[in-house]
């Protein structure tokens, strides 16, 4: 499901650079604009449907722009299965990675992963993977945990595939806000 975002949304993911594995250094030029976004911002001129999505897209936002500590009030009073997923990226990147498997097993299965494990097995087709990366391939099911080893593995040096999670990251935080944003504000 891809999304048209509204103009303000739009330049923030456009302009993003895509999110490190681990826990990055906020990007300063934005946080005067992040602290300031509100749920009309995301909306696009459509009513609210679901006010815990909107928060949800939120923390992604926040945590697109590496500021894991206000992405992390925001997910953490979510009990939602998408408030878990964004609480789980952000532990993965913190690294907390004990943490992070707890909350992706809160998540359980969650809307987007079979999209996620397809695209992951496109975007690394004819690539070569290695034992922290090889779960990609799969196409058909989605391993978060097998997610979480593979960026400690990044972090330990253990692989060589350090930009092609970076890109399946990218995609999983693209998935993860357009599905929080349909459910919070409708097609």
């Amino acid at each position: 499901m891809q999304n048209s975002y509204p103009e303000t949304i739009a330049k923030l993911i456009d302009t993003a650079p895509a999110p490190p594995l681990g826990p990055g250094s906020p990007n300063l030029s934005v946080r005067d604009q992040l602290s300031r976004l509100q749920h009309n911002d995301l909306a696009g001129g459509r009513p609210i449907r679901n006010r815990e999505m909107a928060d949800a897209c939120l923390a992604g936002i926040w945590l697109l722009y590496n500021y894991l500590e206000e992405s992390h009030e925001i997910s953490q009073n979510l009990p939602s299965s998408s408030g878990s997923y964004w609480h789980a990226i952000m532990h993965r990147r913190e690294p907390d990675y004990g943490n992070a498997k707890y909350w992706f097993r809160r998540v359980g299965r969650h809307p987007i992963m079979q999209d996620l494990a397809a695209n992951a097995a496109k975007i690394t087709s004819g690539e070569p993977l290695d034992a922290a990366t090889q779960f990609l391939a799969s196409g058909v099911d989605w391993n978060p945990i097998a997610m979480v080893d593979g960026c400690e593995a990044v972090a330990l040096g253990r692989t060589l595939n350090q930009e092609m999670l970076i890109r399946i990251a990218a995609e999983e935080w693209r998935l993860l806000f357009d599905y929080c944003l349909h459910e919070a504000f409708g097609p």
